[in-house]
């Protein structure tokens, strides 16, 4: 399969010098800091938040609505910006996350917040997707990793510079701060890029997968509500419960009729011949094990800080610090690595062995342990998370169709964003669900007037600290013993995503930009193609190959 692209006489081409990349680089950087910052600046205002709002035993669906609509609108971004180019849906997607902060701080109730959360996630999808085609847009693979670096920094000092923030806006100014600070950040962010982001926008008339989008959005959400099915307030899974029953029929037809449609359609939404792509296979497993375990390890242990080991709001993001320094130190590292060496494989491999052994070591938190000895449990799971995460999207990238750059990339962010949303609400449940019981126990036998109100569902880390003895010393253990063992169930997951990586096959990392393999740009001193130049794609990566051939993904060739 080919792919025959001839530059529009009317349209310039985009001339990539080291100016406009780094102008266009530095856009992103600014929306990526937005959506970065907000997956953690609500991590340590989360107990006072659902305590507030009485939603602790809920708490899950404030990160799980979150990542749902990340997951539903990532493909939706990666297609619609193959086809139409990227630039709008990237301001749409930062509109949409600065109108949804708005509404998220002034919500009055659980359940307003919760759908505040997902606008959010509408836009953040946007800018995380679209911020990774657009890299892969104007840097070839083989330099990708020097920008890799300054990437995992800037998540590095997002996802500290989030929980202390959020920590010092709790304890300041009111946890609704935590939402209204990314109103002033959003649209200094939307200005610089309307201004930056000056990429090709151009029509198409290949017809839009709706039934795969409908089908798409109706099938993540059923998987969601199965794993959330005892976080939603039921009670087990009761298999004679016909709403359930239906829930899980429905979704199982859902899923079927998408892939039904996928298969049949001229444009898929998510082209299911992708994964006949083994690097493309590989790694979407990997992110969708990784996803599972590394979002539900991480939206709980703030909670486990603040109502175990007595940490007070500002603190328990200061306690983070260790996990994110881990993150950004791989992350720098490998990435100037691999910029430099041309090899990636080693990196998920080892990254994953290393997290197996940081999940490992936090089955064995309890309260009152020490915070010395917490911040080396979570440096070591920071640090095996930093040597995948843009690894792993490097290299689908590098072993697709160059116009396939947005739908690879997002399909494959797609599976992690479900295995995300999947294990935090699995995670969540199993925690809730001990939690529940732990409590219960603790409160049993005591006088209505001595119970906090609400019971468990009403307590926030200043009712705890205000507990007398033993009552207080019963909750704290009560959060301790209900969350450590539930790391065992993430152990299992990655452990499947190590054996995966060890069939990885490395592919020769490509010398051209995507914008400059569809021809839509140049290169400053290469020379624009002449009038009768025709840019050549060859797709054998996107038909499944993944031997010799895909090394020589893209030629020039002038008639």
């Amino acid at each position: 399969m080919s792919h025959a692209v001839t530059a529009a006489p009317d349209k310039p081409l985009v001339v990539l010098n080291q100016r406009t990349i780094w102008l266009i680089f530095g856009a992103l950087m600014a929306s990526m800091f937005l959506s970065s910052l907000d997956q953690t600046i609500v991590g340590t205002a989360m107990p006072t938040i659902v305590g507030e709002l009485n939603g602790v035993e809920h708490q899950g669906w404030v990160i799980t609505a979150y990542i749902l609509a990340i997951a539903i609108a990532m493909p939706l971004y990666g297609k619609f910006g193959d086809l139409y180019g990227r630039r709008w849906p990237f301001l749409v997607a930062v509109g949409l996350f600065v109108v949804a902060s708005l509404g998220g701080g002034m919500a009055q109730s659980f359940e307003a917040l919760v759908a505040w959360r997902a606008v959010q996630g509408l836009g953040g999808g946007g800018l995380m997707i679209l911020s990774q085609a657009i890299i892969a847009d104007i840097i070839p693979a083989s330099d990708r990793g020097k920008y890799m670096g300054p990437m995992g920094a800037l998540f590095g000092i997002s996802a500290v510079a989030g929980p202390l923030l959020g920590g010092w806006l709790t304890d300041g100014p009111g946890w609704r701060w935590t939402f209204w600070i990314n109103v002033p950040i959003g649209i200094a962010a939307w200005a610089i890029a309307y201004v930056a982001l000056k990429l090709p926008s151009h029509r198409s008339n290949r017809p839009t997968d709706w039934g795969g989008i409908l089908t798409m959005a109706l099938g993540t959400t059923g998987i969601v509500l199965l794993t959330s099915w005892e976080s939603l307030g039921n009670d087990g899974y009761d298999w004679s419960d016909p709403t359930l029953l239906g829930l899980l029929v429905g979704t199982a037809v859902v899923v079927g009729l998408f892939v039904l449609i996928e298969n049949r359609v001229s444009e898929p939404l998510i082209p299911l011949r992708l994964f006949k792509n083994r690097t493309f296979t590989i790694t979407t497993l990997i992110g969708l094990v990784l996803g599972m375990g590394m979002f539900s390890a991480m939206s709980m242990l703030p909670t486990f800080l603040q109502m175990s080991a007595g940490a007070g709001v500002t603190e328990s993001g200061l306690l983070m610090l260790p996990m994110m320094a881990g993150v950004m130190l791989t992350s720098i590292v490998s990435g100037f690595a691999i910029a430099k060496t041309g090899r990636y494989k080693m990196y998920p491999v080892v990254g994953l062995a290393v997290t197996i052994l940081g999940m490992i070591w936090l089955t064995r938190l309890e309260g009152g342990m020490s915070l010395w000895l917490f911040g080396a449990m979570i440096f070591v799971l920071g640090a095996g998370m930093g040597l995948i995460m843009q690894t792993i999207v490097l290299a689908v990238q590098n072993s697709v169709d160059p116009h396939e750059l947005g739908t690879a990339t997002s399909s494959n962010n797609f599976f992690r964003e479900i295995g995300a949303a999947v294990g935090t609400a699995a995670f969540t449940t199993v925690f809730t669900s001990r939690l529940g019981d732990n409590l219960a126990d603790v409160f049993s036998g005591l006088p209505a007037g001595s119970v906090p109100a609400g019971g468990g569902s009403g307590l926030t880390p200043q009712i705890v600290e205000q507990l007398p003895e033993p009552l207080r010393s019963g909750v704290v253990d009560a959060f301790a013993d209900s969350l450590a063992p539930a790391f065992w169930y993430l152990v299992p997951l990655v452990v499947v995503g190590l054996v995966l990586a060890l069939f990885l096959k490395e592919v020769t990392l490509s010398n051209e930009a995507g914008m400059v393999a569809r021809g839509e740009a140049v290169v400053e001193g290469s020379g624009a193609p002449e009038g009768d130049a025709e840019v050549v794609v060859t797709a054998d990566a996107a038909a499944g190959s993944d031997g010799p051939d895909d090394r020589d993904r893209t030629d020039i060739l002038d008639r």
